[in-house]
Parts: C-alpha cells; structure tokens; sequence
C-alpha cells in the first residue's frame, strides 16, 4: 500500500487540482494560478503519480474528472477552505483577495438579485470574486453536499440536517406582458390570451395548475426553460406569461413590458438560504449572507 509523507508533499499541488477541476482544462487554470502551462501539466503528473490514477480523462471541451478526482474534489476543496479561513483570521476575516464564493440560485433569482449581490459585495468585501451557479430545487441540496456552491438561495429542496435554513419569507406571482397590450382582468380572459411558459420540461407549469383549479385551460403558444429570454420574446408580442414578482418587477424594469397581477388564484412558496453547517466559522460567506439577507428582504416581495 503507497504512503503519502505529508512533510515531503507540495500542498500547492492540491491548489492545482482544485482548478484544473473548476476550470476544466490546464490552460485556464495556469492563467487563474498564475503559472505557466507546463507547471501545471507537471504538476497534474505527479498528482497522477501519487493517486495511481489518470484524474481527468481529455475531451472535446477539456478535461473531465474521473471518478476518483469527483471523490477527491470536496475534500480538497473543504481542505483549501479551511486553510483559507485559518489565514483569514489574521484579518478579521477581511481578507478575500483572490477567493472565489459561488453562489447557486435559480435564473429568475439572478435576473432579480445579482446585480445588487455584486454591488453590496464589491462596497463590503473588495477582492472577493462572485461566481453565479445556476440550481434548482431538485439538485440544490446535492450541489450543496458536494461543494459545488457554497450558499444557496431555493424555493424548498433543502432538508438535510448538515445545511442551516434561514427562512425568507413566502413568495408570489405577477403576470407580466408588452406595455402596448391590454392586461387580462378576469380568469377567463387570461386563459384566451396566448401564454408562454416557462418550464425545464416545456409542457405543463404552474400556471396551468391554478386554471384547472377554476375549470379553465389555457392556450401555449410557446415554452422556454430560462427565464432570460422572457423580455426578449415577450417584447411586441401578444404573449403573456407569468412569472415570480421578483422577476416580472426586474424585467419590467429593463424593458418596455408591463406587470399586471394574475387573475387566477396562484400559490405562494417558500424561499430561503441554505449553508453547509460546517461554513458557520467561514466570515467571508457569513457577511456574505447578512448582505443576502438585506438585498432579498428589499428586493424579492416577499410576505
């Protein structure tokens, strides 16, 4: 069995790892380390040597993790994390220069939120780098376990008890449409007018829930999975579609579209932000979080 002597080992080859992984190709994470090429090709070797294994396989896009490196990733990265957060009490948890937070929400949220979270970031934690990872409820928690993102903003998929929960409050929804069209104002005429939705599977969303509701059905005249095309293939139209208020209020701020509230009974939801309980002591994402927590409470509506 091979031992590893920790005394004889370059702990930098640890860095190299972490972003040949989040980087996904030895070109990229030269130019975020700040080597050369060659270093980290060189030092991806005698990586491959210590682990006996190949750790990335080549494709057409890059590198691809084995899955060994998949194994090994949250533990180096927990570990750097660590290192940082032992290094940043010498500076009141100030110092940020060169790190990366990601944060995992849905399109909707970073079309309302991310240009507010960049600004209260850059003015309180100058240095600190914002990386917007896109999630949803259905894989947020997994993102979370597996340090894929380090703080969370979800309507529900949290449940584990190794993430803290912070309740925001219960969110709503807001139709939104072309400035120059009439709004609906009964449910009947909301359900004649021709719908776009948004949805990851492009058939049924929960829209057409709350119309069943009062025997009524709809007419979809078109379907996108991202929220940012809305505005874009909503402008001029006749479409109407109906989305979180905070988005609608955010869209409708940047375009020629108009908000109008929805006719139909609608169901609110929960939103809240997930940590990994282990992050408690990081004060970077800490102060991150209170910064959250004041931008949301202003900016998303929420009751």
């Amino acid at each position: 069995m091979k031992t590893i002597d920790i005394e004889n080992t370059d702990l930098n080859l640890l860095r190299v790892f972490a972003a040949l992984v989040e980087e996904g190709g030895a070109s990229r994470a030269a130019i975020r380390l700040g080597v050369t090429q060659p270093a980290v090709s060189a030092s991806l070797a005698r990586l491959r040597e210590i682990y006996s294994d190949p750790l990335f396989e080549r494709t057409g896009r890059g590198l691809r993790p084995t899955m060994r490196a998949s194994e090994l990733y949250p533990l180096v990265e927990e570990a750097i994390n660590r290192c940082r957060l032992a290094l940043a009490m010498a500076s009141d948890g100030q110092q940020v220069q060169g790190r990366t937070l990601t944060i995992g929400l849905s399109d909707d949220s970073e079309i309302a939120l991310g240009q507010k979270i960049l600004s209260v970031v850059e003015e309180r934690l100058p240095g600190l780098r914002i990386l917007f990872r896109q999630t949803h409820s259905g894989v947020v928690q997994d993102m979370l376990m597996g340090h894929k993102i380090d703080l969370a903003i979800s309507a529900g998929g949290l449940s584990s008890h190794l993430i803290t929960r912070i309740r925001l409050g219960r969110g709503n929804y807001l139709g939104i449409a072309d400035a120059h069209n009439t709004v609906p104002v009964t449910a009947e005429d909301y359900a004649q007018r021709p719908h776009l939705l948004v949805s990851s599977a492009g058939y049924v969303g929960i829209v057409d829930e709350g119309l069943n509701n009062v025997g009524l059905t709809r007419t979809i005249k078109a379907s996108t999975s991202h929220f940012a095309a809305v505005p874009f293939l909503l402008v001029g139209s006749k479409l109407i579609t109906t989305v979180p208020t905070h988005a609608a209020r955010a869209m409708a701020k940047i375009s020629t579209l108009q908000t109008f509230p929805c006719p139909v009974p609608m169901p609110s939801y929960e939103l809240e932000i997930g940590m990994r309980v282990g992050s408690k002591h990081d004060s970077a994402l800490q102060i991150v979080k209170s910064l959250l927590l004041d931008s949301i409470k202003e900016d998303f509506f929420l009751e």
